[in-house]
């Protein structure tokens, strides 16, 4: 042992022992590197197969970009006037964007509006677009309104009157001359090419109407140009009422003995004097009255002539000297006090026949809060209906601030 250790030497064992050691850390490490591999390897590969694929989505997407969604011309920035007007679809809007040169594929421009659920979303106007807009830049644009619109609605409700009418536009900003609307409703001379206007303006009594066109503007939502003038409204309205009052009506009204013009009055009274639903119910009455030669007394009569909507009208409202007051002249009064509706015109022409059978002669209003009419066929009956809901109107009409 002695003797190996002086010259520098290991003994075998020794030797062996090492060699043993190191060939242990060689394959310990050797393990240890193959585990780890085995972990990052997949992992690697799918990081490599990721960014390949990435890059070749990217580069395709580009590709796809460029040659149907990017802007014609990234360079061209001067205006180019688009209009897309009323009732023109998505596919017209779309070809004629293509065939502007704004868009690169119609195709691709009406399926992108379509998923993105802008189809429907397009604003009449004229647009200033420009080629170096993208698609979806355009889209935007054609779908939030930024371009100046062409054309507008406007709404006559039934029974507004003209001055209801007039109001509302000022206020809209459709017309800026109330007064001008007004004279061309009054006097109705620009418009007696329509056959009944003319008719109208025939009768001896015509300059003592309020207005001449009362009642002959068809109510409705219209479509107008933002540049129409008030006589262009004017005509679209009554150019409506030839539709609401065809051929076969006046052929009815004949028949009953009554003009075009007489049933357009009845309707504006029932228009204004009840609810859809009673609408034949208070034409019958009207009818029962006309034909018993008794006088209509109809509140809203007096209504269109003082403005005021008052529930309990009393002696100095019912005595107030005009053509339309009911209560002081017979028959219809002189001329329609709103504009009424298509449905109110069938019922001044088709009165409730169980109503006009049984000769009901009255009604009155009810609970004004609730809405609702009582009907009597004698004076006895309506004159107990109105000692109970005469307190009802007063009182509504004192929460309103009418005396």
């Amino acid at each position: 042992m002695k003797k190996h250790r002086e010259e520098g030497q290991e003994p075998p064992e020794e030797r062996e022992i090492t060699w043993r050691s190191l060939e242990k850390e060689r394959a310990y490490g050797i393990y240890w590197y193959s585990a780890l591999w085995r972990v990052l390897r997949p992992i690697m590969v799918g990081l490599t197969v990721a960014v390949v694929v990435a890059g070749l989505g990217m580069g395709l997407w580009n590709r796809v970009y460029e040659s149907v969604a990017a802007p014609v011309d990234r360079a061209d920035e001067s205006e180019v006037f688009f209009e897309i007007t009323s009732g023109q679809s998505l596919t017209r809007v779309s070809r004629n964007l293509e065939e502007a040169g704004l868009i690169r594929s119609r195709t691709v421009f009406k399926y992108y509006c379509d998923f993105a659920g802008m189809g429907q979303k397009l604003q009449i106007g004229q647009y200033a677009l420009k080629r170096s807009m993208n698609m979806t830049e355009i889209a935007d644009m054609l779908t939030t309104g930024d371009g100046n619109p062409l054309v507008r609605n406007i709404t006559l409700i039934p029974g507004e009157t003209i001055e209801d009418f007039a109001d509302k536009m000022v206020r809209d900003g459709v017309i800026a001359d109330r007064n001008a609307f007004l004279t061309l409703c009054k006097t109705g001379e620009a418009f007696r090419e329509y056959y009944y206007v003319a008719d109208v303006l025939a009768t001896k009594n015509a300059a003592d109407r309020k207005y001449v066109l009362e009642g002959y503007l068809a109510p409705d939502t219209y479509e107008i140009y933002v540049t129409a003038t008030a006589e262009d409204i004017i005509r679209k309205l009554l150019s409506q009422t030839e539709a609401v009052f065809p051929a076969e009506m006046q052929e009815q009204a004949k028949q009953m003995g009554m003009t075009m013009d007489q049933v357009l009055t009845l309707a504006s009274l029932i228009e204004k004097e009840a609810g859809a639903d009673d609408f034949a119910k208070v034409s019958a009455v009207f009818h029962n009255r006309l034909k018993a030669k008794m006088k209509l007394q109809s509140d809203v009569t007096i209504h269109y002539v003082t403005g005021v909507r008052k529930m309990a009208l009393e002696g100095a409202d019912l005595s107030v000297n005009s053509f339309y007051n009911t209560y002081v002249n017979e028959g219809l009064p002189i001329g329609p006090i709103c504009n009424p509706s298509a449905a109110a015109i069938r019922a001044a022409l088709n009165p409730d026949p169980t109503f006009t059978a049984e000769n009901y002669l009255y009604f009155c209003a009810k609970d004004p809060e609730h809405g609702g009419l009582y009907f009597s066929r004698t004076l006895a009956e309506h004159e107990q209906a109105v000692a109970i809901y005469a307190p009802l109107w007063k009182q509504f009409d004192q929460k309103r601030g009418i005396v």
